[in-house]
């Protein structure tokens, strides 16, 4: 049993249903690291319990029919994301709880809600922390809740049935390199296994051969929050008619990186922050303002992209064809913007392992994404520079000040707050320090 996470069901009597619904109705409980994230009042035996009863079968079919999105699709804003992603979504005729997975490629976070109502019932939640774990914690949580079920309904005569099915499907893609790899990108793009025309499938794959694989992977993750998926021939469309000339080889390099890998154990927010630090201080920036001469020269971009912009897309990136040229791509005519998303991309040239041609700045919720914002941050508008210029003001007011004097959003300033606990998180994405 893992005790990072666990999906734990104690057998309870269940007199009606069907034969699967009986021989799996239990108390449901979700652990991590001995914190019960779904515990709750019963209004039947008006005590608090660890779980609610329920049934396991239906939970595990959910499980087994959505393990692609839940260990790779980060969170989205798409209206029907939470059927793959809440355990709501299970429904038949159960109170299933609030519970929401997700995950970054690295890290996945499990948040459990209290109820809404406060005579909730059969069971009225109470909540618990939003936890994160590495995926492959998740996904060893799940392993041994499916042959736990499976096991219970081989012992009740029960050997074949949809979830059976289910199951020895996912296990078998898991296995198959080209399978998984196809499934993965499915779970990026939003989409249910084998939706997905194949077609533009395999070209996705193909242009992955141009781009870089990992590339591809995060212009999908794009295409699951915004609904669209660039091609190779549109982003060189974009780079030609609203792009401008750089000089990859150009960009500063971080000297250091060697303790600033992408890895489960820490929050990409962290690896960013660190790694903005580092790189401010190897170029001898200071705790003031990067000028804007300044910031251009580190991403290898013309020193004017900022002043005065005409051109504006539908993404910011980088598509580098040498060394020694190139073009680059902003999405927003906002200044603040600009600067934003080219520091991010010197921070995915810091850090980003590989030799991918592209290099995007996207809204998504993947590891890198998150790794860049928080570098952009941190390299902007260094925090103890805003700490000591808000004296613990932490008012919107006094935010949108240090804000302009560093010439970033105000939502930059809030991130680097609610990063550091200074304020509370106010519906921003959790991605959480790892656990003492």
């Amino acid at each position: 049993m893992s005790e990072d996470l666990e999906f734990a069901l104690t057998p309870e009597r269940l007199d009606d249903g069907s034969p699967e619904e009986m021989a799996c109705f239990g108390l449901l409980r979700v652990r991590s690291r001995n914190i019960e994230l779904i515990s709750g009042f019963d209004h039947y035996t008006r005590g608090i319990r660890p779980g609610p009863l329920v049934d396991g079968h239906a939970l595990g079919e959910w499980l087994a029919w959505n393990w692609w999105k839940l260990h790779w699709e980060p969170r989205a804003s798409s209206a029907d994301w939470w059927r793959s992603h809440n355990m709501t979504a299970i429904g038949e005729g159960y109170a299933w709880p609030n519970l929401e997975i997700y995950c970054d490629g690295l890290r996945a976070v499990v948040h459990s809600r209290a109820s809404t109502r406060p005579d909730a019932k059969p069971f009225r939640y109470l909540g618990g922390p939003p936890v994160a774990v590495s995926r492959a914690q998740l996904q060893s949580a799940v392993d041994e809740y499916m042959e736990y079920v499976l096991s219970r309904l081989r012992d009740d005569g029960i050997s074949s049935g949809n979830i059976f099915k289910l199951w020895a499907d996912v296990l078998a893609e898991r296995n198959d390199p080209e399978t998984a790899r196809r499934r993965k990108l499915e779970a990026l793009l939003g989409r249910e296994p084998d939706v997905f025309d194949p077609n533009d499938l395999d070209a996705f794959i193909q242009e992955g051969e141009l781009l870089g694989a990992s590339a591809i992977e995060e212009l999908a993750a794009n295409a699951g929050q915004s609904g669209h998926m660039f091609s190779f021939d549109e982003l060189e469309t974009m780079a030609r008619g609203q792009g401008e000339d750089t000089s990859p080889g150009d960009a500063v390099r971080l000297d250091d990186k060697s303790d600033l890998g992408f890895r489960a154990e820490t929050p990409a927010w962290v690896i960013g922050s660190k790694a903005a630090k580092r790189l401010r201080a190897q170029e001898k920036c200071g705790d003031g303002r990067i000028t804007d001469f300044g910031l251009a020269r580190m991403a290898g971009i013309p020193k004017d992209v900022f002043a005065n912009p005409d051109n504006s897309s539908a993404l910011s990136f980088a598509l580098d064809d040498s060394e020694t040229s190139g073009r680059v791509v902003f999405r927003s005519r906002w200044k603040p913007s600009r600067r934003f998303d080219a520091a991010r991309l010197i921070g995915d040239r810091a850090l980003a392992v590989g030799g991918d041609r592209l290099r995007s700045a996207t809204g998504s919720g993947t590891y890198r994404q998150k790794m860049q914002r928080s570098f952009a941050a941190e390299f902007l508008s260094p925090f103890d520079a805003v700490e000591e210029m808000l004296g613990g003001d932490y008012s919107a007011e006094a935010q949108e000040e240090v804000a302009r004097h560093f010439d970033v959003s105000e939502r930059s300033i809030t991130t680097l707050l609610v990063n550091h606990r200074r304020i509370d998180r106010e519906g921003l994405e959790p991605d959480l320090a790892p656990a003492a």
